[in-house]
């Protein structure tokens, strides 16, 4: 039976570690706002790396993960058979951020590449659609999916929300298909209710009236919404995903999700009626990452031992709109 495993995971992250204390005092001083409370108890944060403005973007991150992953795995960038890319904050629209790290890896010639772009659930959905093509494509084995958003290039030091939650990261996985039943993906799910479609932008207005003059293209908007209404959708979506495939949410070995809140996190777990041993937070490390989000925290999960190979692993995340999407798989 065909399948397709998750053969290696890495990261990249920037050398720069800002703790809370610095968004605290910025808040306090420029707003004469406190936001300890916010941070430390409903986001859980506590660090995050911030990349160098004019060294850094999502591709170079891109790139080092990449390097990682295939030095891990033991492959050469001619041995991938496609590469697709995840970001929210491209470096590049055109060209494609892919080929940008087609060139510098060294990929082959006959190898695809491709940008995907679902906001915070890019590179989950990348893990589900990469899957997929690989089981139903016969002349392909072996696919590179990096995810890397690089926030901090457009976040509004004065928005209270973004500025100090996020942080900037990339995640590579090799995707190698196997004949072996048991592995790999089991089954996916997608919610997509527009109804936030306005309230986070980027530009702000649209290109077209960022183009020419008429306007600038500057932070990230982000309108305050009602954030935990996608939690109950996430609860009845992951408990149906898990029915259907023959299992309890008890069973699911560890829940890798959004990392954009503990709260968020907490509140999962008690509609699952699941244990804090099954949930994997690593937003207080890393802050929130975006699409590389529930990506990190699998790595993160493997890394420590609380993630072993043969383990049924649940993937969720939400991008802004909103849209939801749940994976399950055999890691």
């Amino acid at each position: 039976m065909t399948s397709v495993r998750i053969k290696e995971i890495e990261i990249y992250h920037p050398q720069n570690k800002v703790g809370n204390d610095y968004y605290i005092e910025h808040f306090k001083k420029e707003q004469k706002t406190d936001l300890t409370h916010f941070l430390v108890d409903i986001c859980g944060r506590d660090t995050r790396y911030i990349l160098d403005k004019e060294k850094e973007n999502s591709v170079t991150m891109g790139v080092e993960a990449s390097k990682k992953v295939l030095e891990k795995a033991g492959l050469s960038a001619e041995e991938l058979d496609m590469i697709i890319f995840a970001s929210q904050v491209p470096e590049f629209i055109i060209p494609t951020n892919a080929v940008a790290l087609h060139q510098a890896i060294g990929a082959g010639k006959h190898t695809g590449i491709l940008d995907i772009n679902a906001n915070c659930s890019g590179m989950t959905t990348g893990l589900d659609q990469a899957s997929r093509y690989l089981m139903a494509n016969p002349n392909m084995k072996r696919v590179l999916l990096v995810g890397a958003d690089a926030f901090s290039l457009i976040v509004n030091p004065e928005d209270t929300i973004a500025y100090p939650n996020f942080g900037d990261c990339a995640v590579a996985v090799i995707l190698e298909k196997k004949e072996e039943a048991g592995t790999g993906l089991i089954d996916s799910m997608y919610f997509t209710e527009s109804c936030d479609v306005d309230k986070v932008t980027f530009p702000k207005n649209g290109l077209s009236k960022n183009l020419h003059g008429r306007g600038v293209v500057d932070y990230l908007q982000w309108i305050p919404f009602a954030g935990d209404v996608s939690i109950t959708r996430a609860t009845e979506m992951i408990k149906e995903l898990v029915a259907r495939n023959g299992l309890t949410t008890q069973e699911v070995a560890a829940y890798c999700l959004s990392q954009f809140s503990i709260g968020n996190i907490n509140l999962l777990r008690d509609n699952l009626s699941v244990t804090d041993k099954q949930m994997i937070y690593v937003g207080d490390i890393y802050g929130y990452t975006g699409t590389t989000s529930p990506l990190l925290a699998l790595y993160e999960g493997v890394k420590t031992g609380q993630i072993k190979r043969g383990d049924t692993v649940l993937f969720w995340t939400v991008g802004v709109g909103y849209q939801l999407i749940a994976i399950l798989f055999k890691y």
